[in-house]
């Protein structure tokens, strides 16, 4: 944290032109609130962290999802952590992807805003960056029930 209070994050965002593009303010506001949540209290992230927010079309997240977790389609986010052993102690939490077009046609099928739904993906992303995971029913209630707390305290509607 810096001289106030604050912590100090680095977000990279790759911006295509999309429907609507959350701004840098946003996007810190959801993946700082999910730091909070997600992290114990002495994690050093909570000092100073990074991630990378890639926006890609949807042939090329279909490509990524095909190499990296052989599901042969498209999808909306995917989430790849770093790997660096802790005693380097390197504030890089890893690589957030983002299909805008998947992410909007799911917004108008499921009755969302542009906005809760870009915020719940950012945040579904950065708690993959964390070691959430969802493959399994009692994984999937801790990170969905921490995705709804996360999102009720930014005034979004719960996502699920």
């Amino acid at each position: 944290m810096n001289e106030t209070g604050e912590l100090c994050l680095t977000i990279n965002i790759d911006v295509e032109n999309t429907a609507f593009t959350p701004t840098q303010d946003q996007v810190e506001l959801w993946i700082s609130k999910t730091l909070f949540a997600g992290l114990p209290e002495d994690s050093p992230y909570l000092q100073h962290a990074e991630l990378s927010i890639t926006l890609l079309t949807a042939e090329a997240m279909a490509q990524l999802n095909k190499d990296y977790r052989n599901k042969d389609k498209t999808t909306n986010v995917l989430s790849f952590p770093t790997d660096f052993p802790e005693e380097l102690a390197v504030p890089l939490l890893g690589d957030i992807i983002i299909c805008p077009s998947v992410l909007e046609n799911e917004a108008q099928e499921q009755n969302k805003t542009l906005e809760s739904h870009w915020a719940h993906l950012c945040i579904h992303g950065c708690l993959h960056l964390l070691g959430f995971d969802h493959t399994i029913d009692k994984e999937a209630e801790i990170m969905e029930s921490l995705e709804t707390k996360i999102m009720l305290s930014l005034n979004y509607p719960a996502p699920y």
